[in-house]
């Protein structure tokens, strides 16, 4: 199971449209005056189809809106003069109408269009008009070609010269492309290359086609014969022309080592221009096909940017750069030897925008510069124009000043309004580009519209666009909410365009944001909703499947998503849509497969699209087989038999075998192995593999090994055991067909150079006597060779050396019977050493109050003394500038990696003083120091103060103390203290803001309200703004008279008496009342009752044994029974309040809230914190002694 998940949120979407905005974010609103803007026109170099009419583009904007006009070849183009060329309405745009018999060629030539209004004139580029051509194949008698086989051939294409030049490739008479390969192969040029022919290369319809896109047609060259003779074929023909006596037979297929067809000769030279696309070619002959490899001297090829085409003939480098510039070296291999050509390119470059100049708007009596800058190779000129004009002798303007690439203005008026050209050229092109100066008065504008929602996912960027005009340039703020304060902090980043990014939004992003832009002229603003979205989510994701034919198949996709988002879910098979087949069953939640098949075999994804984001889950259906019945058993194929050996030659042989049973599963391949006897017996290596349908198989020897071969047969179920090994055979010496690999050469100390290689294998050696000659000279310098002949090592010293220079370096194998090839040259360095100067120009440039940029020169490569490694800055704090105490220096340390000339000092702090100092370092270690270079951040916000204490309370004063801030990151400017009370409900009362000299450290608060909470928020500020806060919560006390009245009550020895009293007389009552409901109704009239009672005329009630008339005591207790002990709830179930009910509960905090001996609340004195009223006969709680007395009063 596979799961990706992309966000196509919003944020993304809206990046795009943000970073266009950029570009524009100075536009002009097209209601206010400004200079034309050339909005479309087309390209410089311009080809068009002579068949079709001609448009040539000029668009452009402006206020009022621009008329247009038009050169040719450097001359003013009357339109009206030429009954075939007629310009768009409201456009400068030209259309040639050449349907009537006229030809496209007499419109041949270099066009300009200028649009102009009062306010200035802007140019196109000069556009170069060229009708394409497709000319037909100058007619040329074709000459058989007879090769004899393994030549190399090359077949000429020459195609007409075409506008643009055409697209070659060959095909036969049947419009079928030519197959090619390593072999045979397409150049650069049209022409087809034969490293070497083989008889299947006769044919007679060898067909070069050219095809011209621009006017869709495809001119066709004669066809082309070919015949290869082959030696069998001749030796034939020789023997049927002779007699038996003579001697004939033509030599055999004789192997070649590599010779180049093209490029000719050793060296060549190219040139190619920035941007463009670099293409090498090296196409070698030889028997057997050569095999070409590229490399770059003294450098690597490009990573992500290096490309083999062509069977690896072609180099391909794209957005070539000047530092691509070098020595490229194309080398040509076969077993018999190799060749190579080194290609010089040089990179040059057409001028390329550093800084194109751009619109600028202005207010009256501002300043203002116009920058271009270009590059390229050679370096470009720079020129000005003014609406079309040479500035040298357009009108004067006192505010503009030219410096270079420099415009200056100072002072502008609005007569200063004008279009500037600036043009960058050298022999390779021009650039042209037009910047307007606009001078206006404008209050602030914006342009986004008010109240647009912008919707997010959770944890992703969040874009608010805030689009503005004015000028001069408005500044723009932002606020979060209605009456939100301004946005500042490491959680916002504000862009020059208005635009707030938010890096990570989160949920509680949410909400209202206010732009504000104001000038001098005015103040406008506009509110903008953001709303963030939980992300989509798949929650049970498909799961890999093996499902036998006619089975059933079903994927899950269970998903989470925003409620507020509408999600669809799509299901595709391999990347593509799911087959038109009623089979494949899509649910809510779930794709079923419907009876199997092996088609449905593949990888299924269920995607889950919302308006905002994308996730996506795949997984893989595997169909099987169902198991046949009865199983047949698998297994792996018996070892190949009879391995026969035949055809001995030096350089190859043949094996031929018998394969064992397949045992229910074909055989796919076979394995050949062979074991050296002679250097590495009883170990067995891979020779080659071949079809399983091929029994036979050409087997390609090297000198002095002694061979035996083995085969091993593979099938699904795997390798068969090893055949038995073949005879043995014991090839010729010869000279070493191969140097040593991985040369290189690396200096372990200052004064040497280490050449290591690796070592050829043993039947690598070709022959006995192994041994190695190891050359090297000092590149650069006119020095002769010197050489070593070493044996049985793979590395060699060369002592004396000077410090890191250039060596070039060979390693050739021989052995008794003589040399291997030419070794190819690697280029090596002598021993590293610690460089020996210092970066110089160290220049520290304050990003913010915790961000720097250091840059420095690079070190002149001579003096590193080394491989650049990169650079190291050292930094440390000096000391605070707001506590001028110094304190233990901690240094840091930054590496930038490779020729980096600048760094960020990310982690600083504020309001302090830095040093620094950059070191440049290579393989050997570190440079020396550049001198220490000091600089200071700017204020930030201040830490938290370090302590806030509430102390001192009384009826309405509260006194506060704090602590500064531990960090505080600047001069303290105020503190700044807000309170509000809080309820019993913890309801929040007003909030109070207090601002406080920084100087101060307490503060006595007076005017408070008794017995009441309050809630304090306390921060300190800078400059730059406020820091985070510290919040406290402190009471008043009561009133003390009230409070002192209470307790002088309460501690009385006769309010004690009393209380014992009542509580003594309460307690007799109720053993009273207990005794006398005991004694069952035994009081006077229910003994006189008694007395003269008729049990058979007085009918007894059933439910309590009372007599039918009379009703005891106890019964009219059952209807009024007096309240429970402590109860104040009368009879009829209602609560009275009591006159005195006052408690001195009322003026408590909390249930448990006290007064201390200082007059503040106790809990001995306390009864509950809230009166409750007392429900049906439930009890309440005894009363506490103070509401007891209260009772009584």
């Amino acid at each position: 199971m596979m799961m990706k998940k992309k966000s196509i949120s919003a944020s993304e979407a809206f990046l795009v449209f943000f970073l266009c905005q950029m570009i524009s974010a100075l536009d002009v609103p097209l209601d206010l005056s400004q200079p034309p803007t050339i909005t479309q026109q087309s390209p410089k170099d311009y080809i068009v189809d002579p068949r079709e009419n001609i448009v040539i583009q000029c668009e452009a904007k402006g206020k009022p809106p621009p008329s247009f006009s038009w050169t040719r070849n450097g001359t003013h183009f009357d339109i009206d003069k030429d009954a075939q060329v007629t310009m768009k309405p409201n456009s400068g745009t030209l259309v040639v109408n050449i349907m009537n018999g006229v030809k496209a060629e007499a419109y041949e030539g270099v066009y300009q269009c200028t649009a102009r209004n009062e306010r200035g004139a802007a140019i196109t580029n000069n556009i170069v008009i060229r009708p394409s051509r497709s000319p037909l194949w100058t007619k040329e008698k074709l000459e058989p070609n007879h090769v004899r086989e393994g030549d190399s051939l090359v077949l000429h294409c020459r195609p007409p010269v075409g506008l643009p030049p055409p697209i070659i490739f060959w095909m036969d008479n049947a419009f079928q492309r030519l197959p090619q390969s390593e072999r045979v192969s397409q150049g650069l040029n049209g022409d087809l290359y034969f490293s070497n022919v083989q008889p299947e290369d006769t044919r007679e319809d060898y067909i070069c086609y050219a095809r011209f896109n621009h006017t869709q047609t495809i001119q066709q060259k004669q066809p082309i014969s070919v015949k290869v003779f082959s030696m069998d074929s001749l030796n034939d023909t020789i023997a049927a022309n002779l007699s038996d006596t003579d001697i004939y037979g033509a030599k055999p297929v004789t192997e070649r080592p590599p010779v180049l067809l093209t490029p000719t000769g050793s060296t060549s030279n190219k040139v190619e221009l920035r941007g463009n696309v670099l293409l090498l070619e090296c196409i070698a002959a030889g028997l057997p096909t050569p095999v070409i490899r590229w490399i770059k001297e003294g450098g690597e090829l490009p990573a992500n940017r290096t490309f083999f085409e062509n069977y690896k003939k072609t180099l391909k480098i794209i957005d070539v750069s000047e530092a691509d510039s070098g020595n490229y070296k194309c080398i040509a291999r076969n077993i018999l030897g190799s060749t190579h050509h080194v290609i010089s390119v040089t990179v040059k470059a057409a001028p390329y925008w550093i800084t194109p100049p751009r619109n600028l708007v202005l207010s009256p009596g501002e300043d203002g510069t116009l920058i271009c800058r270009a590059n390229g190779n050679p370096k470009p000129s720079i020129s000005w124009l003014t609406n079309g004009v040479p500035i040298a002798i357009a009108p004067e303007d006192p505010s503009r000043k030219v410096d270079g690439d420099t415009i200056i203005f100072t002072a502008v008026q609005e007569r200063s309004s004008a279009v500037y050209q600036c043009n960058a050229s050298n022999e390779y092109g021009y650039l042209l580009a037009n910047a307007f100066v606009n001078v206006l008065a404008e209050p602030p504008r914006i342009l986004t519209p008010a109240n647009k929602l912008y919707q997010v996912i959770a944890d992703s960027p969040a874009l608010i666009d805030c689009a503005y005009f004015g000028s001069p340039k408005p500044e723009i703020e932002w606020f979060k909410g209605v009456k939100g304060s301004i946005l500042r902090g490491n959680g916002y980043v504000f862009h020059d365009n208005g635009t707030l990014e938010i890096p990570v939004a989160q949920k509680d992003s949410t909400g209202t944001y206010t732009c504000v832009a104001r000038n001098k002229l005015g103040k406008t603003q506009n509110e903008v909703q953001l709303e963030v979205k939980d992300p989509t989510m798949i929650i049970k994701q498909p799961e890999y499947k093996v499902i036998q034919r006619s089975a059933q198949a079903s994927f899950e996709c269970a998903i989470k998503h925003d409620p507020t988002l509408i999600p669809t879910v799509i299901w595709l098979k391999d990347n593509g849509e799911l087959p038109d087949d009623e089979r494949f069953l899509v649910g809510k939640d779930n794709l079923t497969i419907m009876n199997v098949t092996d088609k449905d075999d593949g990888t299924y994804t269920c995607i889950v699209n919302t308006s905002l984001d994308s996730v996506s889950a795949s997984a893989v259906l595997t169909v099987v087989a169902a198991p046949p019945t009865p199983a047949i058993i698998y297994a792996r194929p018996n070892p190949p038999l009879d391995l026969e050996l035949t055809g001995q030659l030096e350089r190859s042989i043949e094996l031929s075998w018998v394969p064992g049973e397949e045992n229910n599963s074909p055989i796919k391949n076979f394995v050949i192995e062979y074991e050296d006897g002679l250097h590495e017996p009883g170990v067995w290596h891979y020779q080659t593999e071949v079809p399983g349908s091929q029994t036979t198989v050409q087997l390609k020897l090297s000198p002095y090994v002694n061979y035996s071969f083995r085969v091993i047969a593979v099938n699904e179920i795997g390798r068969s055991q090893p055949s038995e090994p073949s005879e043995q055979y014991l090839t010729k010496s010869a000279n070493p067909d191969e140097n040593p690999s991985n040369v290189q050469g690396i200096g372990s100390e200052p004064d040497n150079l280490v050449i290591t290689w690796e070592s050829l294998k043993g039947f690598q050696s070709n022959g006995p006597g192994l041994q190695y000659k190891v050359s090297w000279r000092q590149k650069d310098v006119d020095d002769e060779w010197t050489s070593v002949v070493v044996a049985n090592v793979s590395k060699y010293i060369v002592s004396g050396t000077p410090t890191f220079v250039p060596y070039e370096i060979k390693v050739q194998a021989l052995n008794d019977l003589g040399y291997a090839p030419e070794p190819s040259e690697v280029i090596g360095h002598s021993g590293e050493d610690l460089p020996m100067v210092a970066p110089g120009n160290v220049q520290v440039q304050v990003i913010n109050s915790t961000l720097a940029k250091v840059h420095w020169d690079p070190v002149p490569l001579k003096s590193i003394r080394g491989h650049l490694q990169g650079y190291k800055v050292y930094y440390w704090k000096v000391q605070s500038l707001s506590r001028r105490s110094k304190r233990h220096v901690e240094k840091k340390i930054l590496t930038f990696r490779g020729n980096k000339t600048f760094g960020m000092l990310p982690g600083l702090e504020p309001y302090s003083s830095y040093k620094l100092n950059v070191r440049v370092v290579n393989g050997k270690g570190e440079g020396p120091a550049s001198p220490d270079k000091v600089f200071k951040t700017p204020e930030g916000v201040p830490s938290s103060p370090s302590f806030l204490k509430i102390t001192n309370p009384t009826l309405d004063s509260l006194t506060l103390e704090w602590g500064s801030p531990t960090h505080p990151n600047g001069v303290l400017t105020s503190y700044i203290l807000k309170f509000q009370p809080i309820n019993n409900t913890h309801e929040l009362g007003p909030l109070v803001e207090i601002r406080i000299p920084a100087n101060e450290s307490t503060l006595i608060l007076k005017n408070l309200n008794y017995s009441t909470r309050y809630k304090f928020y306390f921060n300190a500020q800078t400059s730059v703004g406020s820091g985070s806060q510290i919040t406290e919560e402190a009471v008043t006390i009561m009133d003390e008279a009230m409070a002192s009245r209470q307790v002088d009550i309460a501690t009385q020895g006769w309010f004690i008496g009393l209380m014992c009293a009542v509580a003594l007389l309460i307690l007799i009552l109720l053993i009273v009342c207990f005794i006398r409901r005991n004694k069952g109704g035994k009081y006077p009239v229910k003994e006189k009752e008694d007395a003269h009672a008729d049990p058979e005329i007085q009918p007894m009630k059933e439910d309590d044994g009372t007599f039918g008339e009379y009703r005891s005591l106890e019964s009219d207790a059952e209807d009024h029974k007096p309240l429970k002990k402590g109860s104040r709830t009368p009879s009829d179930r209602t609560v009275k309040k009591e006159d005195s009910d006052d408690s001195l509960v009322d003026y408590g905090e909390g249930v448990n809230g006290q007064f201390n001996e200082d007059g503040s609340f106790i809990g001995q004195y306390s009864g509950k914190k809230e009166k409750e009223p007392a429900e049906g006969n439930e009890s309440s709680e005894a009363p506490s002694p103070v509401n007891a007395m209260n009772s009584f009063v």
